[in-house]
């Protein structure tokens, strides 16, 4: 469950990292931020039976609230200046992202299997990619957009189940349009975000969204109080809960910031393509789900998407001019 903080702070650090070679390091952070996101869907799915999805989002988001609060103590002065100065803004975008999101992918796996929520998760980095090159005039150059097509084909061959005469018997259940609906605002959230340019230390800002979600989440938590009739957690419950917030939740968070400020918003997201892969193998490994010979070949077809994306990079106007 990648809810991210994007390019929050562009410390010189990191900008000499990027421009000195290190690509190949973000993008190996890139694509471990996504392992453990991996990890929250199959802890959710686990749990889906006894801890309801608005609960999960909510412990989850405030674990790793108060474990990252005491570590930016000497920020406290900027943090509250700036949740004076853009207080609602804060609210806004660590609402939808950190905990909109997050709680309607929640829903939706009471009802859908994780290989299927990770196939239409894998629908983000192409929202992400649109919307950066509206909102944030990001390059989207000839081959991004062909292998965002080859990636999306690639989904297609694994929701058809190889067949195409599927196509015409296409019928997302509840769970799965909920999953649709977390992914449109995932995508919003990193263009706003990045867009928003907060000038902070990046796990400050953090803290700060989580606050936010923390917000965010509890109306609906409280409101799944009075409603659902499922029992406290048990040892496997709090062992799910463990994880989501932590490795899951914190870490992930973290590391994929660092990517998206060495690789641009819609780069980065676009290794959440690399998600998709990591759910249905630990689905079928720790879950049972089945993997099926359509979910390889469309793995492969996201593979060789992915890969023009991240080897052929656009031309830029400059770069055209000079050729």
């Amino acid at each position: 469950m990648a809810i991210h903080v994007l390019a929050v702070h562009r410390d010189t650090v990191g900008t000499e990292q990027a421009a000195g070679g290190s690509l190949a390091a973000a993008y190996s952070v890139g694509v471990f931020c996504w392992l453990l996101s991996a990890g929250v869907y199959i802890a959710a799915k686990w749990v889906s039976s006894e801890m309801p999805p608005w609960a999960l989002c909510f412990w989850r988001v405030l674990i790793a609230w108060a474990i990252l609060m005491p570590i930016v103590y000497q920020h406290f002065g900027a943090m509250v200046a700036l949740v004076r100065a853009r207080g609602l803004e804060l609210l806004a975008i660590g609402g939808m992202g950190l905990a909109i999101c997050q709680g309607l992918i929640f829903v939706g796996l009471e009802h859908a299997d994780a290989t299927t929520a990770g196939i239409i998760i894998a629908l983000i980095p192409i929202i992400t990619m649109i919307l950066a090159r509206f909102v944030l005039a990001e390059p989207m150059g000839r081959w991004q957009v062909i292998g965002s097509i080859l990636a999306f084909l690639g989904i297609v061959v694994i929701i058809i189940k190889g067949s195409p005469a599927a196509l015409m018997r296409l019928d997302f259940n509840p769970g799965e349009l909920w999953i649709v609906a977390g992914a449109f605002c995932f995508s919003l959230y990193t263009v706003l975000l990045r867009r928003a340019k907060f000038d902070m230390n990046r796990l400050a800002l953090l803290v700060l969204l989580l606050g936010a979600a923390v917000l965010t989440a509890l109306p609906f938590y409280l409101s799944e109080l009075f409603s659902d009739e499922r029992s406290t957690l048990n040892g496997s419950g709090l062992m799910a809960l463990a994880y989501v917030a932590i490795p899951g939740g914190a870490v992930m968070y973290y590391l994929f910031n660092r990517s998206i400020e060495a690789l641009g918003a819609a780069r980065a997201g676009v290794l959440l393509y690399i998600q998709t892969i990591f759910i249905a193998v630990l689905a079928y490994l720790i879950l049972g789900e089945q993997l099926q010979r359509y979910h390889l070949e469309g793995a492969a077809l996201i593979v060789a998407g992915l890969l023009l994306i991240i080897l052929l990079k656009p031309t830029t106007r400059a770069e055209a001019t000079k050729a």
